[in-house]
């Protein structure tokens, strides 16, 4: 996707250590327009695949699943890392390592949403280590719902994350590609 690209060069922030800062369009500040055009993008590729949910993880995964969701006309479901009172009874949850978090966050959905009859999308901001996505992934599968197809905003393809999900089965497609980031150059292929 060539807006994403020229986005993610243009205003992408290496900060060492495998991070890359997009606060200014996707993590902080949301250029909705550019999320529009990604939710489009995502929601086109997996259309094929007949997802009747969409499921991401608060907070940065929410923006480009609702615009995908939108697109399909189908719900998004995002796994929250606190519980709230609210969340009562039937909840699954699922455990993942965050390289930006510092530490392990826990992942829960209600079972009032995500049902044996869902066909559940994981789209996710990025896509790195893959461990938040396969996190999700367990959580469909907890549900015993049927997993149909991985989508990430960004992938950074030298962090491996793809090849986590392989296992899985299903199709992993990605809006752009960080192939490296070295010394401060952020090298981006489109999808």
């Amino acid at each position: 996707m060539k807006e994403l690209a020229e986005r993610i060069i243009a205003e992408g922030i290496d900060l060492g250590g495998g991070i890359l800062k997009v606060d200014s369009f996707l993590n902080h500040q949301v250029d909705p327009i550019l999320l529009f055009h990604c939710g489009k993008a995502l929601a086109g590729y997996f259309y094929q695949h007949a997802p009747t949910k969409i499921l991401t993880a608060e907070i940065s995964g929410i923006a480009p699943a609702l615009m995908a969701g939108l697109e399909l006309g189908i719900p998004v479901v995002y796994a929250r890392k606190h519980k709230p009172i609210t969340m009562a009874n039937g909840v699954f949850l699922a455990t993942a390592p965050s390289h930006t978090k510092g530490g392990e966050i826990t992942l829960m959905v209600s079972g009032d949403f995500l049902k044996p009859n869902d066909r559940v999308l994981v789209i996710d901001d990025f896509l790195a280590s893959g461990e938040t996505i396969v996190a999700l992934a367990r959580l469909v599968k907890a549900a015993r719902a049927t997993l149909i197809g991985f989508g990430a905003v960004i992938e950074k393809a030298f962090e491996g994350g793809r090849e986590k999900l392989k296992p899985w089965g299903v199709p992993v497609f990605a809006l752009s590609r960080i192939l490296s980031m070295d010394s401060g150059k952020i090298t981006v292929e489109e999808s």
